[in-house]
């Protein structure tokens, strides 16, 4: 089929790449041309595992091309929406500028009976008002419908997320729309994909409930870790006895600094903000103490490191490893690890950090902050060493290699992470969140 992906960020690029590895002949529209230069160049802007890979295969095939004009897309089967819906600047609520800037952009271009299907996180209802912008703004006979396709995508995991799916969910209004998102997926489908189809405000509810049920699943976590720290509880065999429960599982359970990134954050509080525009706010609250257990967390990580060195940060040098919100990215965006950094900075900590990938992202968000080339130089003169994102390059580390270059053998595992026992024959004080006597 012939297809047009509206916006190449994360999702865009990421969605583009894969149908046409599908087969399809793909088009990919972004208003940003450095982006658009950049992916042409068969460069990914970001750092995804695999996609670099399926994008230069498909752009050599030429089943895949990137431009900055709207036009371009006009002869598309099927149009995905996939821009960006950032929390506002100064509200909890979704900022839709992108949405709406890519339906004035495309809607005059529509010449033919056309199918629009949405896949970025938005409150519920922007279904309804996108088909109406539609048919106000399209040229007479286009007769736009509107579907909605939410993404499952985890960053690190993006490629096999879209080529193997655990579900696809269809939201229609029309059998005949239906069987064009089949047609698009028809691959996936034949490998047994479950497939899922409802209306248009289920479909526009499943990524955001899910998203908000995973924040909460971790917040409450981190939850009983504050009552192990409480009472002398090991919160990490807490969450093994826990996991080993089918009804609840080990997924998400892991209590640490808690969740970051571009997504669970701006969506929790974006669904509370249209809980309180629909008249249902009481329905959203616990979400709130979601949101606040998980900054306490990043709060604790810092009186943790604190009180590891002696009270006060300043003249204390102190090694952060991880920069990205989560491993296998180098996305930056609310990320727990430099919120502790900058913290301990403005107490006036001498903070170094490194990151596999993300350091770039870092530099740009924090250059106030000092970066390291490698793990081993940010801890070189360092009263204590920060785990803070969870990248196998700080797991695989032998404490031993480390421990002379430092100034004093303290760890602050904020991802319950690393091995207490190797740790602590190295000569290290180790100190968790939720573990006793750490």
């Amino acid at each position: 089929m012939r297809l047009s992906v509206i916006g190449t960020g994360y999702l865009g690029a990421t969605h583009a790449a894969c149908m046409a590895e599908l087969g399809h002949d793909v088009v990919g529209i972004d208003s940003d041309s450095a982006k658009v230069d950049s992916l042409i160049a068969g460069r990914v802007p970001f750092f995804e595992p695999g996609l670099p890979e399926v994008l230069q295969r498909n752009l050599a095939a030429g089943r895949l091309r990137f431009s900055t004009d709207p036009a371009d897309a006009a002869d598309a089967q099927v149009h995905f929406v996939c821009v960006g819906t950032p929390q506002k600047a100064s509200a909890y609520g979704a900022d839709l500028t992108q949405i709406w800037a890519a339906v004035d952009a495309l809607a005059p271009h529509l010449r033919q009976p056309t199918l629009v299907a949405g896949k970025s996180t938005v409150p519920v209802g922007t279904a309804a008002e996108m088909t109406a912008r539609f048919q106000a703004a399209a040229p007479a006979g286009a007769d736009v419908h509107v579907a909605w396709n939410p993404e499952f995508l985890r960053e690190g995991h993006a490629v096999a997320d879209t080529l193997h799916p655990d579900r696809l969910v269809a939201g229609v209004t029309d059998p005949v729309d239906e069987a064009r998102l089949r047609e698009v997926y028809a691959a996936l489908l034949a490998e047994g994909t479950p497939w899922l189809v409802t209306d248009l405000p289920t479909a526009e509810l499943v990524k955001v409930s899910a998203n908000a049920f995973l924040a909460t699943k971790i917040s409450f976590i981190n939850a009983m870790s504050e009552v192990c720290e409480a009472t002398g509880a090991d919160v990490v065999t807490l969450s093994k006895a826990l996991g080993m429960d089918p009804r609840i599982g080990e997924q998400f359970l892991r209590a640490g600094l808690g969740f970051g990134g571009g997504c669970l954050p701006k969506d929790i509080r974006a669904f509370m903000a249209r809980a309180g525009e629909l008249g249902v706010d009481q329905a959203l609250t616990f979400l709130r103490e979601v949101d606040e257990i998980n900054l306490r967390r990043r709060r604790r990580t810092v009186d943790l490191a604190r009180e590891a060195v002696g009270g006060r940060f300043r003249d204390r040098q102190v090694a952060v490893w991880g920069a990205a919100f989560k491993p296998n990215s180098d996305d930056v965006r609310d990320s727990p690890a430099l919120d502790v950094a900058a913290a301990i900075y403005t107490e006036g900590g001498e903070v170094v950090v490194h990151d596999p990938r993300a350091m770039d992202n870092a530099r740009e968000s924090f250059p106030h902050l000092a970066y390291a080339d490698s793990p081993q130089e940010a801890v070189a003169g360092a009263d204590v060493v920060l785990l803070l994102t969870e990248w196998r390059d700080y797991l695989d580390i032998d404490p031993h290699t480390i421990a002379a270059a430092m100034r004093d053998r303290v760890v602050v595992d904020a991802r319950n992470a690393l091995d207490l026992s190797l740790w602590r024959a190295a000569g290290f004080t180790y100190r968790g969140l939720g573990r006793p006597g750490a």
